[in-house]
């Protein structure tokens, strides 16, 4: 078979799975124990799986792909051990992930495409443009890369890294199946949280899987004309249907919205923006996440000073909404979405 046309092995559910081995003639048996080496085992290949028949393997290798990223690089940071990945995919394009140490546990932020198109001014993710969107797989070969390669458990996942989550819909909502799947590394929906630029209509259609994960708006502005001048998708929606879509998630879902804002000095981070950004998001059972933007060399946006970004903090709590100052980690490596990807494609 050819090799385009096969699918991914890694991808289907178990149920499918079972499915496809009945049809190679195979007791359904066979499925679970795949799956189990695949999602449990986080084996890189068919030749790692002990109690798999020599039969049954060749005809997987004619059938199906299986996704197993090679790690380009690793960066650790000398200040808080995080880990940036860098991670090669079978057709070259490269990802990039982070390990990152909390008292409550280990998180891994992953990607969720090659490459973003949103546009966002102060990110490097999307200075390339969008390559492609990653299989479920690859999506969840990350957080098993990390699992093997760290020898640590994960045990948060957020959908932060490069590309925009929502953009890559139907693959985001099965890698959410298979990564909380109790067959497999069964972390929790309570525990894996997904951002998004604010794609309205996405936001509505995710909120009515009525899932248990955390949704990030990347907010950074309590104006439309200060938001679209950092992020293009506020051209196509604005604040008011934002908001109104926010409101529906929680409606369905019951679970509290997380709002991104990177500080920027001069544009975002004024004592007048804190007092807009509490009027917009004021009785929503929401939480603020300020972010001093982290500068990438392409940009000319400086990061917001401690004062102001603690000054901003304190509005906000005072006006009653529940704000935090985002721990800064990894400063000390290519910290910022897409930093480290752009610098060795770049090389």
């Amino acid at each position: 078979m050819e090799a385009e046309n096969r699918q991914d092995i890694k991808s289907f559910t178990l149920e499918e799975l079972k499915e496809e081995m009945t049809g190679l003639s195979e007791k359904p048996f066979r499925a679970v124990q795949l799956y189990e080496w695949m999602h449990k085992k986080l084996a890189r290949g068919y030749e790692q799986m002990s109690n798999i028949p020599a039969s049954l393997k060749e005809k997987c290798k004619e059938h199906y792909s299986y996704t197993a990223l090679r790690l380009v690089e690793v960066q650790e940071s000398r200040i808080d051990g995080t880990k940036k990945y860098l991670f090669a995919l079978a057709d070259g394009n490269m990802v990039e992930s982070v390990l990152m140490h909390y008292k409550h546990g280990n998180s891994v932020c992953i990607s969720s495409q090659a490459g973003c198109r949103m546009g966002c001014k102060f990110c490097a993710s999307t200075l390339d443009g969008l390559k492609r969107n990653l299989l479920p797989s690859e999506m969840l070969d990350q957080v098993y890369a990390i699992t093997r390669e760290s020898g640590e458990r994960v045990s948060n996942v957020v959908v932060m890294g490069t590309g925009e989550p929502l953009d890559n819909y139907e693959n985001l909502l099965r890698f959410i199946t298979l990564l909380t799947d109790e067959n497999g590394l069964h972390i929790s929906q309570r525990n894996l949280t997904v951002s998004t630029c604010g794609i309205v209509p996405k936001m509505r259609e995710l909120a009515k899987e009525k899932l248990q994960i955390t949704l990030a708006l990347s907010l950074h502005a309590a104006t439309d004309e200060t938001r679209r001048e950092l992020m293009p998708v506020a051209n196509v929606y604005s604040l008011a249907e934002l908001m109104e879509a926010c409101t529906y998630y929680f409606e369905q879902t019951g679970r509290r919205i997380t709002f991104e804002y990177s500080l920027v000095q001069g544009v975002n981070d004024s004592n007048k923006d804190a007092g807009r950004l509490s009027e917009l998001i004021r009785g929503m059972n929401c939480h603020v996440n300020l972010i001093p933007v982290n500068p990438i060399k392409e940009r000319t946006y400086v990061q917001s000073d401690k004062r102001a970004v603690e000054a901003f903090r304190d509005r906000l709590i005072k006006n009653g909404i529940t704000a935090t100052v985002r721990r800064e980690m990894g400063r000390d490596i290519d910290g910022a979405c897409g930093q480290l990807r752009r610098r060795f494609l770049t090389r």
